[in-house]
């Protein structure tokens, strides 16, 4: 089926490229790229990933705001 779409230039002319790079037409370039787009929107969602809690205890070191930070940057600088 025929169509007409807006492309930026230079995407325009990197996709061209990139088709005679890989000895293809422009069409069958954008047509694997629609596909692959298509598939990942219909794949469902991410698998959830489950970030590590740190068990560790303590806090802030006395006198250190973590709103300043020249605190911050002092406490990180003295050995």
């Amino acid at each position: 089926m025929r169509t007409t779409v807006r492309i930026n230039e230079n995407l325009l002319l990197r996709a061209k490229k990139r088709a005679a790079e890989e000895n293809r037409t422009l069409t069958s370039l954008i047509e694997d790229g629609l596909a692959l787009i298509l598939s990942e929107a219909t794949g469902g969602r991410r698998k959830k990933v489950k970030l590590p809690v740190s068990k560790a205890t303590g806090g802030v070191r006395s006198g250190v705001d973590l709103n300043r930070a020249s605190d911050l940057e002092e406490v990180m600088n003295t050995p």
